[in-house]
């Protein structure tokens, strides 16, 4: 029997009023769930904890679709960076350190994010990533249009209320390149009312806690819901292809790597810097490395060279450049076998709010590292080329972003070329790794001394690449309030003068501020003198 136009009308109308209210529904039950009681980790009775009414965000943020027509008519309403109106939650099974923290907001693809993501806790509504956008695409764009410029102007005050970025070098001293110099420190800023380091150092931790003084907290991205490959400016002028849409690097150029930075070889250390100042690309590897590699190692660094696509690079519409990208190579971010300070986040944990900031770290010396990787134990340069993360732990990606599509065989053959990776000279050092005293000034011979002494340097960074190939918990939230970040890998200590900015997340610019943030979390009680020999030291490695 056929319907009547005007019935079959109705019947769309209804159909058309159900499935707007089933995604109504579907969003509700998203904000209801995000960042409340139900977004905390298991209890151990089994119990599942339902969430009293005065538990619940009072007012939940904003849902993407709000904030996109929102920016695009002009009116925000988003609430300020590090706002948060989750309530604290109380302890729940023995070892759990959630009492001070706040669960995370609710927030998803796009939204901004507060900096101090440190203090934050709880569980996603999945581990697994999707390849849609919240939006058109032609939205997302004219959404981070209207977004960026304040986002920026944010992070850049943030950024300036933590480290005074001066660009003093050091005087006398370059990075290994010979180009660029190397900065003075510390930078980080003191707390207000504490006039020296020396000062704060005299401070317990639990006193430096409680009054949240402690200048060397986490680094997060600065739009950690989209998050991924973050390149510096030095990089965006030579491949304007790799400038995103959403968010800028937020250190300054002068605080980071030079580049190019210079390529040695462990099999041909006769020719020093083998890129003689070029940045190493398809079009020109081939030129320089014919009959300086072998046919393997050829391959290796070709792949290395090679793009491929990746979560937020790439042909698809879900990306965070303006145009379609062929997407990033490895050394992309490993220039010349080295890093240029790109950041991404660790691939090891969810939701991605709980990923910590991890800076791209050299490849020299790699052949002589047991473990790589910050966060997990990767035990071989084979099983590092094969794994790396192009979709940020989540293998769905790549069905709708495509598989990088490299054989064993192939990550093999990458491996061989980063095996040849060198550190820079060193020519103060002798065969065992210690300082040639006529060749070294006093302050570094008594940095050296401090090194393997009162500074404790040596424990966790020894041998001939100084590195201990453990990873080690500093316990560092007995500092301030904030989630503990567990045990990273210890990074070798050759030739870092040329890989600022320093630990995991780059919180320490200089070579200073990482002898200031351990003159703190070990309580060395190290004297002004001492720092300065310690710097001394640390470049003539």
């Amino acid at each position: 029997m056929k319907l009547k136009p005007a019935t079959k009308l109705g019947l769309n109308i209804v159909l058309a009023v159900g499935l707007v209210a089933f995604g109504f529904l579907v969003n509700a039950t998203y904000q209801r769930y995000q960042g409340t009681g139900l977004s905390r980790l298991p209890q151990t009775s089994g119990a599942r904890e339902i969430p009293s009414s005065n538990q619940r965000i009072a007012r939940p943020l904003a849902t993407i679709s709000t904030l996109v027509s929102s920016y695009i008519s002009g009116e925000t309403g988003e609430s300020e960076p590090g706002a948060s109106e989750t309530t604290s939650p109380a302890h729940g099974a023995v070892g759990r350190m959630t009492d001070e923290l706040q669960l995370y907001p609710s927030v998803t693809k796009g939204m901004r994010t507060p900096f101090d993501l440190w203090r934050y806790y709880g569980r996603g509504t999945t581990s697994f990533g999707s390849p849609v956008l919240p939006m058109r695409f032609e939205q997302w764009l004219e959404f981070h249009r209207k977004q960026k410029p304040g986002l920026m102007a944010d992070v850049r005050q943030y950024m300036d209320s933590r480290f005074d970025f001066s660009g003093e070098a050091i005087p006398g001293h370059t990075m290994s390149g010979g180009r660029k110099p190397v900065m003075v420190g510390p930078v980080a800023r003191l707390p207000e009312g504490i006039e020296s380091f020396e000062e704060l150092a005299k401070l317990s931790p639990q006193e430096i806690r409680e009054r949240d003084l402690f200048p060397y907290k986490p680094l997060c991205h600065p739009l950690q819901t989209n998050a991924h490959m973050l390149f510096p400016e030095s990089w965006l002028e030579v491949h304007p292809e790799h400038r995103r849409i959403d968010v800028d690097f937020d250190i300054p150029d002068e605080y980071l790597p030079e580049f190019p930075p210079p390529l040695f070889l462990t099999t041909h250390k006769e020719l020093g810097d083998i890129a003689n100042g070029q940045e190493i690309t398809l079009d020109n590897y081939y030129e320089i490395f014919d009959g300086l590699l072998t046919p393997e190692q050829m391959e290796g660094l070709k792949e290395l060279l090679r793009p491929s696509p990746t979560t937020w690079f790439n042909h698809t519409s879900h990306r965070l450049t303006e145009s379609p990208s062929q997407g990033v190579a490895c050394m992309d971010c490993h220039v010349n076998g080295h890093t240029n300070g790109a950041i991404e986040l660790a691939p090891d944990s969810r939701p991605n709010l709980a990923r910590l900031r991890v800076d791209t770290p050299s490849m020299r010396g790699n052949y002589n590292l047991m473990q790589l990787s910050s966060k997990r134990t990767i035990r071989s340069l084979d099983h590092f080329s094969e794994v790396e993360e192009y979709f940020d732990g989540d293998p769905g990606m790549q069905q709708a972003i495509g598989p990088r599509a490299v054989k064993r065989e192939v990550t093999n053959r990458m491996a061989d070329f980063n095996a040849i990776i060198d550190y820079p000279p060193a020519p103060r050092l002798n065969v065992p790794g210690r300082l040639i005293p006529s060749l070294a000034t006093e302050s570094e011979l008594r940095g050296e001394v401090l090194f393997h002494g009162k500074a404790q340097c040596a424990q966790c960074h020894s041998g001939p690449a100084f590195v201990d190939d453990y990873m080690h918990d500093l316990k560092v939230e007995r500092f301030y309030v904030g989630r503990p970040e567990g045990p990273i890998k210890t990074f070798p200590l050759r030739g870092i003068k040329d890989s600022p900015p320093y630990m995991h997340d780059g919180r320490c610019p200089t070579l200073r501020d990482t002898v200031e943030f351990f003159n703190l979390v070990l309580e060395l009680n190290l004297t002004e003198q001492e720092k300065e020999d310690l710097v001394n030291y640390m470049l003539a490695l």
